[in-house]
């Protein structure tokens, strides 16, 4: 049996990594490309290692995003990314990776798919194909080439690197919808999830950035101050988790079926907790002191709780701030600058939604972040042919 040598850069943007490719070097029927890429991840690994591929067995480190420039008008790169399950044969291209968007700019001036300026900001616009939107990188370059090591520090990631500013356009919907569905699916900005054999929920369902449900951390027995180890280890809550998560897509359209949500679309919606800030100690040993934040926030990702804030996750905690009357912004409505900073289990981040109200109907124009990015290796993966 041969090895099939394909061309590929592990990367990582902001608090995840993943193996980025040329969608010319991979096979164009989607079944076949699927099945490649499994392979490359390690995927499925019934041990849950990834032991045998270039996956780090965690929803932050089984990721893959294909690239090619793009055909749009006012759009330099086409982008598309694939959560890869750990233990079953699935890849879930409903979504958008937002830590992975921040490296797509770099990549993409690395692999000369655009062309930079010799020193200053490059600016990157890119179609994020699972979701229609725009995405916009800066990225600094220096010498003609892209600026990766600096002193911009990101909690979750222990080294410093050069910042990339990231603009989610249009990350949600209006409230009466269009393409890409409505921003509040149901039309309401509160919801009551009636989820059998576990509980009813308030709970706000929204499409920013990724489709997310929001409750209060209370509802789950929860503080907003857990940590994953507080949290992964209790299959018992981790499956109350899925079991509202798996409503609530079904309340939105996105499933069926609970069991369809569960079983075909494990990475969209995702499921966050938030409550009043309080302080804790986050992973790495730091203190957080309440004063310091505006909302305590936490996500699940691909049935675990993350290890610190997924990047959509971020777009949809601003967009839920923005707009009152939204679980978020009933805890922490955002300032008249549209930014909130809230604490996650790696530490903080600060985030900052334009929105306007127009005629009784919230808008959101950008949500703004930074974040970091690096190569980390490049050359070829190697995939057992079939």
């Amino acid at each position: 049996m041969k090895q099939l040598r394909i061309p590929a850069v592990y990367m990582r943007g902001g608090t995840s990594k993943g193996v980025f490719f040329l969608a010319h070097d991979l096979p164009t029927d989607p079944t076949v490309r699927d099945r490649l890429l499994l392979r490359v991840i390690g995927s499925p690994d019934r041990y849950g290692k990834h032991t045998d591929g270039m996956g780090g067995a965690t929803s932050s480190t089984s990721k893959v995003v294909i690239l090619s420039r793009s055909e749009r008008d006012g759009c330099d790169i086409d982008y598309r990314f694939g959560q890869v399950a750990i233990d079953v044969p699935v890849i879930d291209w409903s979504g958008n990776c937002g830590n992975l968007s921040a490296a797509v700019g770099p990549f993409a001036l690395s692999a000369g798919l655009v062309e930079g300026p010799a020193d200053g900001l490059a600016t990157v616009r890119i179609w994020q194909a699972n979701i229609d939107k725009v995405i916009v990188n800066h990225v600094p370059m220096r010498d003609g080439e892209v600026q990766e090591l600096g002193d911009f520090e990101l909690d979750g990631v222990a080294f410093p690197a050069a910042e990339v500013r990231v603009e989610f356009l249009d990350p949600a919907a209006d409230e009466e919808g269009g393409e890409g569905g409505a921003m509040f699916p149901t039309g309401n900005r509160i919801d009551r999830l009636e989820v059998p054999g576990v509980g009813t929920f308030e709970a706000t369902l929204i499409n920013a950035g990724n489709p997310t449900i929001f409750v209060d951390a209370a509802s789950l027995g929860l503080t907003g101050t857990e940590l994953q180890g507080d949290i992964n280890g209790d299959k018992a809550l981790l499956q109350r988790a899925e079991a509202v998560r798996a409503r609530g897509a079904v309340a939105m359209g996105l499933a069926a079926t609970a069991e369809e949500a569960t079983a075909r679309r494990p990475h969209t919606p995702k499921l966050a907790f938030v409550a009043a800030p309080r302080a804790y100690t986050a992973s790495d040993g730091k203190r957080i002191e309440p004063g310091s934040i505006d909302l305590l926030a936490r996500i699940f990702s691909m049935g675990m709780l993350h290890h610190a804030m997924t990047g959509t996750g971020a777009v949809a905690i601003a967009a839920a701030a923005a707009i009152p009357g939204t679980i978020v912004s009933r805890l922490a409505p955002a300032g008249d600058d549209g930014r909130i900073r809230f604490g996650h289990p790696s530490g903080t981040l600060a985030v900052g939604a334009e929105a306007r109200e127009e005629a009784g109907q919230w808008k959101v124009a950008k949500v703004i972040m930074s974040r970091s990015a690096r190569r980390l290796m490049e050359g070829w993966v190697r995939v057992p042919a079939a």
